[in-house]
């Protein structure tokens, strides 16, 4: 077989339209891959979040289902100058596009103000780091309290004009006063005296004889 004949099978009409028809199939399955993950993941289509901030749990609720999408209490806070069960925050956000169906995680507003417990800061810290501690919390604090004692040394907290310990769980919305000392010592303060002991040295002791009764006359 020369040259010729070789290249003249090569290039012979039925390769060439079984070559054709392959790269069709792998277009056309390549077209159809495309389109069928764009179908299957909405590609291009989304819904838009609306703005429920504000809005009761209820009315957020009504207005998510109405455009397909769920609604979940993820968190809780507090805002005393909004109504109970408003929801304070959402997520995905206002104007984000998501699939039917999608969960928006909301946080809403709690009835009454949490609780935290004091931490460990009476008798154990000074009027910096307790100040910081309960600011880092939440808690607003008023002018301290000086009194006797130590300077700058956290000796109690007064909450509503009660005193309160560590560990006691006060409403973050209650203001907190610091008992702190003022660097001085109250004279009244209990002071215990100790008697000197005296303890003789050689030659200081006198010679003397112990007499029990007087001497009898004979």
């Amino acid at each position: 077989m020369n040259a010729k004949d070789f290249f003249g099978k090569l290039f012979s009409r039925y390769l060439v339209g079984h070559l054709i028809a392959m790269a069709v199939v792998v277009v056309l399955l390549c077209v159809g891959v495309k389109f069928g993950l764009d179908e299957y993941t909405y590609h291009g289509q989304g819904i838009v979040v609306p703005d429920v901030k504000g809005m009761t749990y209820e009315k957020a609720y009504r207005q998510l289902d109405e455009l397909g999408l769920a609604i979940v209490v993820s968190d809780s806070g507090y805002n005393k100058q909004l109504p109970a069960d408003c929801i304070l925050a959402q997520t995905p956000g206002n104007g984000q596009q998501v699939k039917e169906g999608h969960v928006i995680y909301v946080t809403v507003n709690s009835p009454s103000s949490p609780t935290f417990a004091i931490p460990d800061i009476v008798d154990n810290s000074s009027y910096r780091e307790a100040e910081a501690r309960l600011m880092a919390m939440g808690f607003r604090l008023t002018a301290p309290q000086r009194i006797d004692g130590e300077k700058d040394w956290v000796y109690g907290i007064l909450c509503r004009g009660r005193r309160v310990s560590n560990g006691d769980r006060i409403p973050i919305d209650y203001p907190l006063t610091l008992m702190v000392g003022k660097g001085t010592v109250d004279d009244t303060d209990d002071i215990e005296y100790i008697d000197p002991t005296y303890t003789p040295e050689d030659g200081d002791m006198d010679d003397f004889e112990e007499v029990k009764e007087p001497p009898t006359a004979n």
